[in-house]
C-alpha cells in the first residue's frame, strides 16, 4: 500500500473539514427548529435554545395536532404528491421511452420542441390566463397541469438512450412487443433514473405553493404550503387569542412545529432512495 504525501494529507484533511463545516451548516436550521419547537417559552424567550431543546415542552404539537386545516391542508399535498408524481412518471417515461428511439418520426423535431420551453416560456401572466381558460382550479387540474417538466423528460431519455440496443433487440425475437419491451426490458434497467425522477418531481409536488395559492378557489383544497405561509403570517394573532395563563410555549414555537411537520415526509423518504440519487444525475446527464 503506498504512502500519501504530505500534500496528501493536507489536502484530505481540508476537504474533509470542509464537508464537515458543511454539513453543520446545512443541519443546524434543521436542528435549531425541532429545538425551538419543543422549548418552553421562558427557555426560549431567553435565548437558552442553541442546539438542543431546554424545558421540554410539547403543547404546541397538541395545538397543531388539533388543527383541522392542518390535517385538510396535509393531506391535500400527500394527494398532489403521490397521485402527481404518479401522473408525472407516466406521462415522463413513455414520453422519454418514444424520444430515445431513432426509428420515430419527426423525433429530432419533438426533441428540440421540449428543449425549447426549457428556454424560453410564456411568462406569468398568460400562463395564469392559459391555467383560467383550461379550468385548472381544482385537485385534479393542478395534477395534470403541472404534470411534466422538460429536464426530467431529457434526464430519462439520456438514461434510455444507454440502454444496449442488442437487450432489445433480443427481446424482440422472442416476440416482445413494444408495452412488453418498455415494462421488462427499460424500466427495470433503469431503476436510478426513474428514482431520482421520482424524488424531484416529489419534492416539486410537496413544495408547490404559487400556482395552487393562485389557481384553487376553495380553502379545503390548498395544499399544506399554503397552510404554512397563512399560518405564519397570522400565528402571533392566534397565539395571542388564547387563553395566556394556559400557553408554556412561544408564539415562534408554532411556527417552528409547522415546519418541522411540513418536511418529515422528505426526510423519511429520502434517505431511501439517495442511493440511487448521484447515479441517476450522471448516467442520465451524459448524453446532450
Amino acid at each position: 500500500m503506498e504512502r500519501m504525501s504530505r500534500s496528501e494529507i493536507i489536502f484530505k484533511v481540508i476537504a474533509y473539514l470542509l464537508i464537515a463545516a458543511f454539513a453543520v451548516i446545512a443541519l443546524y436550521p434543521l436542528i435549531y427548529a425541532v429545538s425551538a419547537s419543543m422549548s418552553g417559552r421562558a427557555a426560549y424567550e431567553t435565548g437558552q435554545v442553541v442546539l438542543l431543546p431546554r424545558d421540554l415542552d410539547f403543547q404546541v404539537y397538541r395545538i397543531l395536532y388539533n388543527r383541522n386545516g392542518f390535517w385538510i391542508s396535509y393531506t391535500n399535498t400527500l394527494f398532489y404528491t403521490v397521485f402527481g408524481t404518479m401522473w408525472s412518471m407516466l406521462i415522463s417515461t413513455t414520453g422519454a421511452y418514444a424520444l430515445a428511439k431513432t426509428r420515430l418520426k419527426f423525433r429530432r423535431q419533438m426533441n428540440f420542441y421540449v428543449v425549447f420551453t426549457m428556454w424560453f416560456s410564456a411568462g406569468m401572466i398568460p400562463s395564469y390566463l392559459n391555467y383560467v381558460q383550461m379550468g385548472v382550479d381544482n385537485r385534479w387540474g393542478i395534477i395534470i397541469a403541472f404534470g411534466v417538466q422538460a429536464f426530467n423528460i431529457i434526464l430519462l431519455r439520456n438514461y434510455f438512450e444507454s440502454v444496449p440496443k442488442e437487450i432489445e433487440e433480443a427481446a424482440r425475437m422472442d416476440g416482445a412487443s413494444e408495452i412488453q419491451t418498455f415494462r421488462h426490458i427499460y424500466l427495470p434497467m433503469s431503476t436510478a433514473a426513474l428514482a431520482t425522477v421520482t424524488l424531484f418531481y416529489a419534492t416539486s409536488r410537496w413544495n408547490g405553493f404559487f400556482w395552487a395559492n393562485v389557481l384553487l378557489k376553495g380553502a379545503h383544497e390548498k395544499p399544506l404550503q399554503v397552510f404554512l405561509r397563512t399560518e405564519i403570517m397570522t400565528y402571533r394573532t392566534l397565539i395571542e387569542n388564547m387563553v395566556q395563563d394556559t400557553i408554556t410555549f412561544s408564539p415562534d414555537s408554532y411556527a417552528y412545529a409547522i415546519l418541522v411537520c411540513s418536511i418529515i415526509p422528505i426526510l423519511v423518504i429520502y434517505p431511501y432512495i439517495q442511493k440511487y440519487f448521484a447515479k441517476g444525475v450522471n448516467l442520465g446527464g451524459v448524453k446532450g
